[in-house]
């Protein structure tokens, strides 16, 4: 398996597995590929926050980060939000989600990112170290089961300065 940056040449591909995976997935399809589009076109979009895996050549992961603001009255933090991650359904189950997220998260740390939200299945993202973003006092923008807002110290102490409410780009909107 090789994971890379995503190139615009992938963009059509990515787009047909999103849909794919997200398709077949408990919840279903709900814009995710659009929601993609609309971030690659965000200012605060950053090229190297966006990976493809590859099995024989072909594209069976996608995983991508995009920056999200935590507020409170006195002070904002930047830090990320992965969204959305997916792997075709055939290709499920063997390590590749894991391998997509482990190496968004080296890139996040190295461009010096403190912390990585999700909004997902705490069963799953639990085993990569996320955990209830409440338990660091931040909240969500909407309401959501607590178990399923996440987050993730990529750094120590990389969230001890943070509280507030997470902002998601205007492309989530």
């Amino acid at each position: 398996m090789l994971i890379r940056k995503v190139n615009t040449n992938d963009y059509t591909e990515v787009s047909r597995l999103i849909v794919s995976s997200f398709s077949t997935s408990e919840y279903g399809y709900s814009n995710e590929a659009e929601l993609v589009e609309k971030i690659r076109k965000n200012i605060t979009h950053k090229k190297d926050l966006e990976l493809v895996a590859l099995i024989d050549g072909k594209i069976v992961g996608h995983g991508m980060l995009s920056q999200v603001k935590v507020i409170n009255v006195l002070d904002e933090s930047i830090g990320l939000v992965l969204a959305p991650l997916c792997v075709l359904p055939e290709y499920q189950n063997q390590g590749i989600g894991g391998k997509l997220i482990e190496e968004l998260e080296n890139i996040a740390l190295y461009l010096g990112f403190k912390f990585i939200s999700i909004l997902g299945n705490p069963d799953y993202y639990g085993k990569f170290g996320y955990s209830e973003a409440k338990n660091y006092n931040i909240s969500a923008p909407f309401e959501v089961d607590s178990k399923y807002f996440l987050i993730k110290e990529l750094e120590q102490h990389g969230l001890k300065e943070v509280k507030g409410t997470l902002i998601y780009s205007s492309a989530f909107e």
